[in-house]
């Protein structure tokens, strides 16, 4: 019988602070469950990546009562919080799931005392092999699925933009704020959708700056949204407009993408891929979206000018996104992938 244990964030379920991490890991204990594993969760307490003794000593404790030979997925972010921990387990079968990248020797040493690890685009896999010098065979990747949805009817102008992101730095809403203020003469609205409450100075920033352009009627911080309130959302929009500094893949851009939504993505990390041009899946003028630099306002800008004044384009990339829709992988897929990984690597 194919066991496994997957050590996960405390609050994998809260719905004021969802994320893409939480999401994959929620949905892969589920799948892998659903095809017959007998799935132990984890829930590990601790403020990740940066645990108390208390957080510590919890994970040390979970996996001290594994029994040797023991199969075990321990989430990125836990296992860079107690790098000295993961990396002692050569009792176990310790495999890494890398949702973020942290640069330094506690990445090095967590994933150097692995048994492998899952990462959850190509660019990952490339990234971590380029950092680390790690052997190709020991990383597996394992992409996000996404769940079936109706096409989003979109409106006749194109208007309704959509960001799905908490409200950090890293997802560069001081960026989304500075574009939409230089396309303020442009008919547009915007719901930001995402936590609130992970950096209250980074979010009274960025509502200061849409007030000051002139655009804060139109800039809306709604906080987090899960379930049908966020299928609401994404079925009312024209364009998902995301604007991260890092990704490694990007699960929102296949969520829009299942809907059949176009969209404006920084070209970083793994977002290419989820978009779908990377690895010459498509065809650069046949992307269902458009890519800037990241960090660039002014790129992100012109972009947005471009989709709200170009019925064609329009056209144009919905058709692209609609055919984007058809290829993308579900969850069944993602947790098959992973199944195998684990089954072959215990032989």
């Amino acid at each position: 019988m194919n066991e496994v244990h997957v050590i996960v964030p405390d609050g994998i379920d809260d719905p004021s602070r969802p994320s893409g991490g939480n999401s994959y890991d929620r949905r892969i204990c589920a799948g892998l469950a659903a095809i017959g594993w007998t799935v132990h969760e984890h829930p590990a307490a601790g403020a990740w990546p940066a645990p108390d003794g208390a957080g510590r000593a919890a994970v040390a404790g979970v996996l001290a009562g594994i029994d040797d030979g023991s199969t075990v997925l321990i989430d990125g972010i836990i296992a860079s919080g107690v790098p000295d921990i993961a990396a002692s387990q050569q009792r176990l079968r310790v495999y890494v799931i890398m949702h973020m990248l942290r640069l330094g020797a506690v990445e090095a040493t967590v994933l150097a005392g692995a048994t492998g690890v899952i990462a959850t685009s190509r660019w990952t896999k490339a990234e971590l092999i380029a950092r680390h010098a790690l052997a190709g065979h020991r990383i597996h990747v394992v992409e996000p699925g996404v769940d079936a949805a109706g096409i989003a009817p979109g409106t006749a102008l194109g208007t309704r933009l959509l960001c799905v992101a908490a409200v950090t730095p890293v997802k560069g809403h001081d960026v989304l704020v500075r574009a939409l203020a230089e396309v303020a003469d442009l008919p547009w609205r915007c719901d930001c959708i995402g936590a609130l409450d992970l950096d209250p100075g980074f979010v009274d920033r960025v509502r200061r700056r849409a007030a000051d352009g002139g655009i804060a009627d139109r800039m809306r911080l709604v906080g987090a949204r899960i379930g049908a309130d966020l299928d609401a959302a994404y079925a009312a929009a024209d364009l998902l407009v995301l604007c991260s500094r890092a990704e490694t893949y990007g699960m929102v851009v296949t969520e829009a993408l299942a809907r059949g939504i176009p969209v404006i993505a920084p070209a970083v990390g793994g977002v290419p891929e989820a978009l779908g041009g990377d690895g010459g899946r498509i065809a650069a003028d046949d992307l269902p979206g458009i890519l800037v630099p990241p960090g660039d306002s002014a790129a992100l800008a012109a972009a947005l000018r471009s989709w709200l004044g170009d019925a064609a384009l329009q056209r144009r990339l919905r058709r692209a996104a609609q055919s984007r829709r058809a290829t993308l992988a579900d969850w069944t897929r993602t947790a098959q992938r992973l199944s195998d990984v684990l089954a072959r690597e215990a032989v």
